[in-house]
């Protein structure tokens, strides 16, 4: 495995080798298992630039993700798609190239719309900065957002920017029975839910409330349930009901072994091969055939016209 110190390393480690792939701190390794040269990213770390009164910052692609909370939180500030494995030791570039969201991707979005800028090395070695440092940025093609789940088989990111939003004054958990239909409802009320999740097993609903403290009660109390510790957030985007026995697709689709987020928008599983997709072990990458789009091909070219990196097939 090479390690790059620096972005011009993270160029030559590019070029040393016919195929590579970057890895951060190998928190999901089933997305970076093709068989190539690795390059960690883990030494391209620390925040290159904060700046709390404009929401945004940039961070080296292998700063560990917790230590990114810790400063946003100094400042009163957070990423609100919950970022996912942050004790695990996630890296930002990590959190980047999987896509991955937490339960906050219900209200406000996931990783996609929180990304404003990247510095990549693409497939000939070329240092690129895409995007910007602010938010209010149209210049060309929105590459940044194109990088988000795209498994470093474009280019290994070496900086990204990001901007963030203000800490709520407090948050409320409520848990509940879980039925699709009270799901539906508190979905599309007027109540600004700002997660829900289905816990595995498919029998508890959670529901985070976000705003000043004295309203949180009084929306709580319309609608219902039990008040519960907050921390189970935590826990929820560590996945650690991922270790557990293979499951099958007829149990995800029941809700009963699969934890179902984002308003039932986003299942996490961990089911067997060759019918299921894990981020951990050796079932496929994708559940069937997974779509191909003329895009996806075209950026291909334009950035890694050797197939320095494996596609997304691989």
């Amino acid at each position: 495995m090479i390690s790059p110190a620096t972005l011009t390393e993270l160029r030559d480690a590019v070029l040393s080798a016919p195929r590579v792939i970057a890895v951060g701190a190998e928190t999901k390794p089933r997305l970076s298992a093709a068989e190539t040269v690795k390059i960690s990213t883990r030494p391209l770390s620390g925040i290159t630039e904060y700046e709390p009164s404009e929401f945004t910052f940039s961070a080296l692609a292998g700063t560990p993700v917790r230590e990114i909370i810790a400063a946003l939180d100094e400042k009163g500030q957070y990423l609100p798609f919950d970022p996912m494995l942050v004790e695990a030791g996630s890296t930002i570039g990590g959190v980047v190239a999987s896509g991955l969201s937490g339960p906050g991707r219900f209200r406000y979005g996931g990783v996609r719309d929180f990304i404003l800028g990247v510095r990549f090395v693409d497939g000939l070695g070329r240092l690129l900065r895409l995007g910007g440092k602010v938010v209010k940025n149209a210049a060309g093609f929105d590459v940044p957002k194109f990088v988000v789940g795209s498994l470093g088989r474009f280019g290994v990111i070496g900086e990204v920017t990001f901007k963030v939003f203000p800490k709520p004054e407090s948050t409320f958990t409520l848990q509940m029975p879980f039925s699709s239909e009270k799901m539906a409802q508190l979905a599309n009320s007027r109540f600004e839910i700002d997660a829900l999740d289905v816990l595995p097993g498919g029998e508890t609903m959670l529901v985070r409330l976000a705003g000043p403290a004295k309203a949180l009660e009084v929306l709580a109390k319309e609608i219902g349930g039990e008040v519960t510790d907050s921390t189970v957030w935590r826990v929820i985007r560590e996945t650690p009901w991922s270790f557990k026995a293979d499951i099958t697709l007829d149990q995800i689709n029941d809700f009963k072994t699969a934890h179902v987020s984002c308003g039932g928008n986003v299942a996490f599983s961990n089911a067997p091969p060759p019918r299921g997709m894990t981020l951990r072990g050796d079932s496929p990458l994708w559940i069937g055939g997974r779509p191909r789009f003329a895009i996806e091909a075209a950026v291909k070219q334009a950035l890694d016209p050797q197939n320095r990196f494996p596609t997304l097939d691989d």
